[in-house]
Order: structure tokens, then sequence, then C-alpha cells
């Protein structure tokens, strides 16, 4: 039987993830993560949460044995807050590479998903981002679909709270919008709130619209109104299987016969260019993202190499 390594790991701070990993390098990490998912080299395993007192344990992890490493980002959530870590294995023996603090790590790559999206699927000549959502999520949007989508000239940003808008605008160099429709009626459409019921209707979306739905992943909460569903002509998520137990975006929606299952793409096909996505410049687009362990191995990953 083979002994495990006692090479000491890594130890890397939320500072020493701020420092080593840009938006531009998460995103181009995340991209290579979403080729090699469809390579099949990535498995998956979807996020399952245990109670805790007022709180929940989630679990999630991810082998990908083409980058040579396997992990599993556990956090303990309440409502005052939440403690991230990501567990980062070598693939290819018994050995422990990093301890990762994964607050900022998962902000990094849940922006990053969004801008593989946008990259792929925002209509051509895409000039204008809204944000519906102010919080720490919301700037990761921001900054990586920048780095994405050069030719993003102005972003417009809605929340509920107006000190923190203003504080968001100005730091992030956006518009502070009047309404959630300000920030709808852009090329591309983030929404990333906790809210429990829709933030976003689809009547607000002009033609050629790309939708990135980031905020809900409980199965409980919505973000999206049914209109959205109705109007995309091409809907795609991280993972169909997870889709299936977290998205109440597409879960009532589907159950209620605005969509089906099989008209849920996957964007790693979309990357991978197995199917087209986007068909005209008309056509309204939505990416619903959940999160994947395969994002948080393959950010830990990228942060790693440049901490050696």
């Amino acid at each position: 039987m083979t002994k495990g390594s006692h090479v000491k790991p890594l130890s890397l701070t939320e500072e020493d993830v701020a420092r080593l990993l840009s938006p531009a390098d998460a995103v181009a990490a995340i991209e290579a993560c979403f080729q090699r998912m469809a390579r099949g080299a990535v498995t998956n395993k979807p996020r399952y949460r245990l109670p805790l007192d007022a709180g929940a344990l989630a679990v999630m992890a991810a082998s990908d044995v083409e980058l040579g490493y396997a992990g599993a980002k556990v956090y303990a959530g309440f409502r005052g807050g939440a403690r991230f870590v990501v567990l980062l294995f070598r693939a290819d023996v018994p050995e422990l590479v990093a301890v990762v603090d994964a607050d900022k790590l998962g902000q990094l790559r849940t922006g990053a998903a969004s801008a593989v999206a946008a990259k792929y699927l925002a209509r051509r000549g895409a000039t204008t981002l809204g944000v519906i959502g102010c919080g720490w999520q919301a700037e990761s949007q921001v900054q990586c679909i920048r780095a994405a989508l050069p030719g993003i000239e102005r972003v417009v940003a809605y929340c509920r709270t107006e000190a923190s808008l203003r504080d968001f605008a100005e730091r992030l160099g956006a518009e502070p919008g009047e309404s959630a429709r300000d920030a709808a009626e852009c090329d591309v459409v983030v929404t990333v709130t906790p809210s429990p019921d829709p933030v976003l209707r689809g009547e607000w979306l002009r033609p050629g619209a790309l939708v990135c739905a980031v905020g809900a992943n409980d199965g409980h909460r919505r973000e999206l109104d049914d209109v959205v569903l109705e109007r995309a002509a091409f809907v795609c998520c991280d993972s169909v299987d997870d889709a299936r137990l977290e998205s109440a975006d597409l879960i009532e929606p589907i159950a209620a016969g605005v969509l089906d299952w099989l008209e849920v793409h996957e964007l790693q096909d979309v990357v991978a260019g197995t199917i087209a996505g986007r068909q005209s410049d008309d056509d309204v687009v939505l990416f619903k993202s959940n999160g994947l362990a395969a994002w948080d191995v393959a950010a830990a990953a990228a942060v790693v190499v440049r901490a050696s």
C-alpha cells in the first residue's frame, strides 16, 4: 500500500489568492476547465449540505485528471457569514498539495464562469453590462466580464440599498441605475442577488441580451421570472445534474411546462464547439450558473502554480 506523502502542504490565505490570481487569470483557468470538462477529463460531485445550528456545512468535490489535481471545497455557512476552504490533492499520488482559503477564490471563479459565458454567448459587439445586485459576488462579475469582453464600455448596476449601490458604482466604475430595469436593458445582464423572488423580468430584456443568473443555487430561490425562459432561444447551465438539484430558475419553469430539460444544454459544449449556442444577434440567451467544484479545483491549482 502506498503511503501518503509527508510533503508539507501550502497554506494560502485570502490575501495570497487576491495577490496571485487576477480576474484575467481566473477567466483563463475556468475556460480551460470547461474545455477539459467537454473532453471528459473531469468528474464533478454535486454540492450537498449538512445541517448545523442555524446554518449548514456544504461539501462539493471534483477530480481533474488531465489537470493533475483533485479536491473538495468545504464551507460552513450561517446567516452572519461563511468560511470557505479548498483542499487540493495531486491526482496521481496521495499528496495534499494545498489548503486554500476560498472566499476570494470562489468569488473569482464564479465571476470567471460568467465571463466565459459572455465570451462565447454575448451578441457580437456587446458594449453594455448590467448587474442586478451589488454585493461581494457582483464585484468579480464586473471585473471578469470586462477581462473577457474588452469592448464593454458601460456598466449599469442596481441594488435596493442606495448606499451600497453608490459605493459599488464608485469602486467598479459603474453607473447607478434607478431600477432593476435599467440594468436589464444591457447587452449582458447578470443577476447576482440573495433574493427569494425574481428580480429580472423577461419583458425588460432587449433583443440579443445574454442573461447570466448567478445568485440562487439552493433549489428554492429564483432570480428570473418565467418570461425570461419563454424569451430565451438558447438555455445552458454549468451542469444539468446540478441544475436538477439546485436551479429553481429552471426546475419551476420546467415543472410548469415553460421549458423542458431536453432544451437545457451545458456551457462546456458551447466552449468545445459541439453546439453553436447563439444563432442570431437578436437571440435572448441564458446561462444559469450554480457553481462547480471543478472550478474551485482549477482556480486553486492556478493559485498554487503562481505560489510555487
